[in-house]
């Protein structure tokens, strides 16, 4: 049984950039990636990152967040630049391992973006 540690989180101003970490305990992952969840709202996707380093990208984000991971570490990473208070959520890790397909959720950290 995995688990999924994040770090990272916290409070920034408008326009700012902030580096979300996911540390997953054992295994192997084919899909590493985030989702976030705003008050009132579904969680949605943010960014995946196979194995394979092909990258999936939310609309909302394109081109100021960047999914990045380390294999060798279990550890995935997002780094959000250009941060909006539409930004604001708690963010979950997420990971599919293989061969079981079993999917792995983090416990969310909280980012907010405000001035």
């Amino acid at each position: 049984q995995a688990q999924l540690v994040e770090s990272g989180g916290g409070l920034v101003q408008p326009g700012g950039s902030l580096r979300l970490s996911c540390a997953a305990s054992s295994g192997i992952f084919t899909i590493m990636g985030w989702y976030r969840q705003a008050p009132g709202k579904q969680r949605e996707l943010v960014a995946t990152i196979t194995i394979g380093e092909n990258t999936v990208y939310a609309d909302s984000v394109k081109g100021r967040f960047t999914v990045s991971r380390d294999n060798a570490k279990n550890t995935v990473y997002l780094q959000m630049s250009s941060l909006a208070p539409e930004d604001t959520a708690v963010y979950f890790c997420y990971s599919k391992a293989w061969p079981t397909r079993t999917d792995y959720w983090g416990q969310g950290t909280q980012v907010t973006v405000s001035s």
